[in-house]
């Protein structure tokens, strides 16, 4: 199997049967993201505790695979990491996404990265880059407790 054929692979399986598509009990931290160009909506919610540390982190919403299997990826590597952790995840994400031709983390496990890498391709199609980043600007504003609701057209 090759590279593009197991990124395929991992982003069928996780917009099929995404992780932690879910409420999460006692939440403290929620946003919510749409991309009304697409169609994409999404609600993170986040249980941070005194120390900062993601407890839990879940999301409901839909869309198309991309997005939802995004959303899925991200939340699996965010749980358990510290807000800053989280940051320099989603940063790296984002500068991959946008212009970096690899990770540059050193949080994440290789198999972690072959699962955000997978995404690596909607760079060739602009429109999917906001399918693919909704949930992480989402969890952005959710960290960030700022009470707006993401959009990809803001």
């Amino acid at each position: 199997m090759n590279l593009k054929e197991l990124y395929q692979e991992i982003i069928l399986e996780h917009g099929k049967n995404p992780r932690n598509l879910r409420k999460t009990e006692n939440f403290n931290k929620d946003a919510k993201g749409n991309n009304p160009l697409c169609g994409d909506n999404v609600h993170v919610y986040l249980k941070l505790n005194n120390q900062r540390k993601v407890e839990d982190i879940s999301f409901e919403g839909s869309g198309c695979a991309i997005s939802m299997a995004s959303a899925s990826i991200m939340t699996d590597l965010i749980k358990g990491k510290s807000d800053n952790e989280a940051k320099e995840i989603i940063d790296d994400f984002l500068g991959m996404i946008k212009e970096n031709p690899e990770l540059k983390s050193t949080i994440l496990e290789e198999d972690d990265k072959t699962k955000l890498m997978c995404l690596s391709g909607v760079k060739q199609y602009p429109m999917r880059v906001k399918c693919a980043t909704l949930s992480w600007h989402t969890l952005i504003s959710a960290m960030e407790d700022d009470g707006k609701q993401v959009s990809t057209e803001d």
